[in-house]
């Protein structure tokens, strides 16, 4: 059985429309550059606020991918 290592980073992502699209804004434009992809993690959730109103929705993630050493 082989051994795997993976590296974990943390990302945020933003959306004007939610904290779900903030996420997955996050995690495809990580996917673009990175391989191997394994697990994202929400740790953490919060809105930008101006004049009183919700302008943008960010999500802090943590993300793991397959680390090799080519």
């Amino acid at each position: 059985m082989s051994e795997s290592i993976y590296k974990v980073i943390e990302l945020v992502g933003t959306s004007p429309s939610s904290w779900e699209e903030a996420a997955k804004n996050a995690v495809e434009t990580a996917g673009k550059s990175l391989k191997d992809l394994r697990i994202a993690e929400i740790t953490k959730l919060d809105m930008r606020v101006e004049d009183g109103k919700v302008t943008a929705y960010r999500a802090r993630v943590n993300l793991s991918f397959k680390y090799s050493v080519e």
